[in-house]
């Protein structure tokens, strides 16, 4: 049977590249700043033109597709993933990581339909490593398939987590209080790679056995879960239930044992949801 969906992913793993050229040219280029919703919430012009290439892309080739982008919404748009074929576009996971020239920066396309992602891209455009995952076909980086760790101790594993950019200082509380509590399980280390994009694309390939963030937003994470349960992962919601990406909550785990153990050392909190109305 014709895979309905294929001649979109194929696009989003041409598009993806492409971004992530712009995205290496724009690293020796003069990386002009903005911020949004703080000193430390940045944005540059190159995530917008990213974004903005990307869909311009997607809407030349289905001009029926509707769109969830980082820089669309915080420009107005709503974010509301409805049953129609959805892309969910974040042109540059890590925009801290592009400013400062860390070497992880991430171009992350996810697609779903019935409010389900069908399939996941994220490139890795410092390191050049495509990850690519289609339901119920597997993951995989620059081809070659991906399987998440078979490590069932937590003790013998590594977390991945980050700060975010809220410094309200309860924010900053409850997320060192977790950090601090799974440090002293003791877990052989805690990482973060400065984008949950490629943080999730770690679990998938075995690297780390988990990632756990609040504050992250849909197009942070909608490829990036597709990837890893496709890879053999679980994924579940900070307190242990069903995964919501509008949530902005999220751990993804090699299996569920390490993952259950991670949510009783969690000091949950919860954002502001990404399709709640626009505060006023």
């Amino acid at each position: 049977m014709t895979d309905r969906w294929q001649s979109a992913m194929d696009h989003a793993v041409a598009i993806a590249r492409k971004a992530g050229e712009t995205v290496r040219e724009a690293l020796l280029d003069d990386r002009k700043v903005a911020t949004k919703s703080s000193s430390v919430d940045l944005v540059t012009q190159t995530d917008q033109k990213v974004e903005n290439m990307i869909i311009q892309s997607v809407k030349e080739k289905f001009p029926n597709h509707k769109f969830i982008g980082e820089e669309s919404v915080a420009a107005g748009e709503s974010c509301v993933m409805t049953a129609c074929p959805t892309w969910i576009i974040d042109p540059i996971d890590g925009t801290t990581n592009f400013v400062h020239a860390f070497p992880f920066v991430a171009v992350s396309i996810g697609f779903s339909v019935n409010k389900q992602v069908e399939f996941g891209v994220v490139y890795s455009c410092l390191e050049d490593k495509m990850y690519t995952a289609r339901r119920g076909k597997g993951a995989f980086c620059n081809g070659e398939p991906l399987q998440v760790s078979n490590q069932k101790d937590i003790k013998q594993s590594i977390i991945a987590t980050e700060f975010g950019s809220d410094r309200d200082p309860e924010v900053v509380e409850n997320i060192f209080c977790s950090l601090r509590k799974i440090l002293c399980i003791p877990v052989h280390g805690v990482r973060g790679a400065g984008t949950a994009a490629v943080n999730m694309c770690l679990v998938a390939c075995g690297s780390v056995e988990a990632y756990y963030e609040i504050g992250i937003h849909v197009w942070d994470v909608a490829a990036g879960s597709l990837i890893v349960s496709e890879a053999g992962g679980v994924l579940m919601d900070v307190e242990g239930g069903e995964l919501d990406l509008m949530s902005r909550r999220v751990l993804a785990a090699n299996n569920k044992t390490i993952a259950k153990r991670i949510v009783k050392e969690i000091a949950a909190f919860s954002p502001y949801r990404d399709d709640a109305p626009p505060l006023k």
